[in-house]
C-alpha cells in the first residue's frame, strides 16, 4: 500500500507525491539539483545540471518544495555510473554521479554564491583544493545497527537517504581506506555472532592507524601529518581524510603567520592538529578545547613532537580571552568551531581582543558566512577565500577564510 499523506502535509503549490516534471538549473550547497518552474524552487538529490527529471513531491514549505527523483528523462553529459551499488540509498555521499573536477567547480560555486546571499560581498573564492585521493580517503567510518530481534538478519549500515531510522547495510564502502574495508566483514560477523548479546543498538567504530584497524573507542592512536605524530583516543575527533592535512595545514599556517605576527590563540584546538602544525611560525602558541580528553593529547601531542612553545587549556572557546596579554597587533588567532559556528559571546570577546589576524576554518560554510558578517561589520578584511575538498563523492567541504585588521 502506498503511504499516506502526512496530516500536516501543505498541498501548495503541489500535492502529496504529485509527479511533476522538471529541469535542474544548478546545485544547491546541500548537493541537491535546484528546479524553478515559474520561479518557485523545487529540490531533487541526485539530479545534475541540465537534465530533465520526472520527480515526486513529499514536502512543500513557505518557499520551495522537497521532491524525490521518479525518472531521468534527459541526462547531463556530464552524468557518469557512481562506484557504489548503495549510491542514492545511503545517505552518505552526494555526487558519485559527478566526475570529480565538476564536483571540485560546484563546491567553489556554492562557496562563492553563499558569500553572495549570505554576506552581499563579492570576493574572490580560490578554486577548491582537491583531495590527492578521489575515493579510499575515509581513515575513519562508524556504522550502525538497530537492536537485533531473535532469528532475524538485521542491516549493519549507514542511514538510508532522509531516513531517520531505516538503515542500509553495508559491506563495502568505498570512499573508507582499504584496510578498513578490509576488516568491515570480520567485524560485522563478530556483531552478527553476538546479537543476543545487544539490548539495544550501537554504533560501531572502525579507525585507520599505522597500517591497521582500530575498533575500541578508548584505544590510542596516531595519525602523521608532514613531521609530525599526533596522538589521540580512536573515537575522538580527529579529520578523517590524512591524505590533504599537510596542505590543509599548510595554507593555515601561511595565512596565519607575517613579520609582526609573534602569538597565536588556537580555539576549538582538538588534540592540536593546527595549533602544533603551526607552532614553528610563533613565539608562543596558546590553543583551547572544551573535551578534556582531547586537551590532553593535545598537551602530550606537544611533548612527543618536542614542541615548547605551545599550550594548551580545557575550557570553553569563550573563556580563551580570560587570561591574555599578548599584544592584539603581534597575535593571530586561528578559529575551527563545531558545525554551529562561533557564539555570540566568543565573538564579542574576540572582538573585544582585536587580533591583527583571523583565520576562521569551516566544515560548514554557511554559519561561516553569517559569522564572517560580524567580522566585515568590525572592521575585518577578506585576505583570501579557499576551499579544501576534504570530502570527495560528498557535498561536504572545509572552508578557509583568512581575515585581517
Amino acid at each position: 500500500m502506498p503511504p499516506e499523506r502526512p496530516r500536516k502535509f501543505k498541498a501548495e503549490p503541489y500535492e502529496w507525491h504529485e509527479i511533476i516534471e522538471l529541469e535542474i538549473l544548478a546545485l544547491s550547497n546541500l548537493g541537491a539539483g535546484i528546479a524553478k518552474p515559474g520561479g518557485w524552487v523545487v529540490f531533487v538529490p541526485f539530479t545534475l545540471p541540465g537534465e530533465r527529471v520526472l520527480a515526486k513531491v513529499w514536502r512543500n514549505e513557505a518557499n520551495c518544495t522537497h521532491a524525490d527523483l521518479v525518472e531521468i528523462l534527459s541526462p547531463s553529459p556530464d552524468r557518469i555510473e557512481p562506484k557504489c551499488p548503495h549510491f542514492a540509498t545511503c545517505g552518505g555521499c552526494q555526487y558519485q554521479h559527478l566526475p570529480y573536477q565538476k564536483q571540485l567547480e560546484w563546491k567553489t560555486r556554492q562557496v562563492r554564491e553563499l558569500l553572495s546571499h549570505m554576506v552581499g560581498v563579492d570576493a574572490e573564492v580560490s578554486p577548491t583544493i582537491p583531495s590527492p585521493r578521489e575515493w579510499a580517503y575515509r581513515s575513519k567510518i562508524t556504522p550502525h545497527f538497530q537492536r537485533p530481534k531473535p532469528g532475524e538478519d538485521f542491516p549493519i549500515g549507514f542511514l538510508e537517504f532522509n531516513r531517520r531510522h531505516r538503515l542500509v547495510d553495508i559491506t563495502h564502502c568505498p570512499i573508507a581506506m582499504d584496510v578498513i574495508n578490509a576488516e568491515l566483514p570480520a567485524l560485522r560477523d563478530q556483531v552478527r555472532r553476538r546479537a543476543a548479546e545487544y539490548k539495544k543498538g550501537s554504533t560501531l567504530l572502525l579507525r585507520a592507524t599505522e597500517d591497521r584497524v582500530e575498533t575500541n573507542h578508548r584505544t590510542p592512536v596516531v595519525e602523521r601529518v608532514g613531521e609530525l605524530s599526533f596522538h589521540f583516543l580512536a573515537g575522538d575527533f580527529f579529520q578523517n581524510n590524512p591524505f590533504i592535512l599537510e596542505t590543509f595545514t599548510e595554507h593555515a599556517a601561511e595565512k596565519a603567520k607575517g613579520p609582526q605576527q609573534k602569538y597565536l590563540l588556537d580555539a576549538y584546538c582538538g588534540s592540536g592538529l593546527f595549533g602544533l602544525s603551526l607552532a614553528r611560525h610563533f613565539e608562543q602558541v596558546i590553543g583551547i578545547e572544551l573535551s578534556e580528553s582531547s586537551a590532553d593529547w593535545a598537551r602530550r601531542n606537544a611533548l612527543t613532537n618536542g614542541i615548547k612553545n605551545a599550550h594548551f587549556i580545557a575550557a570553553s572557546a569563550e573563556q580563551l580571552f580570560a587570561d591574555i596579554t599578548f599584544p592584539p597587533e603581534q597575535t593571530s588567532v586561528l578559529i575551527d568551531p563545531p558545525r554551529k559556528g562561533c557564539s555570540e559571546d566568543f565573538l564579542r570577546q574576540l572582538f573585544h581582543f582585536k587580533p591583527n589576524k583571523v583565520v576562521y576554518i569551516s566544515c560548514n560554510p554557511a554559519t561561516q558566512m553569517r559569522d564572517l558578517k560580524s567580522f566585515l561589520s568590525e572592521g575585518y578584511q577578506i585576505e583570501s577565500i579557499q576551499p579544501f575538498d576534504l570530502f570527495p563523492q560528498t557535498r561536504h567541504l572545509e572552508c578557509v577564510i583568512s581575515l585581517s585588521r
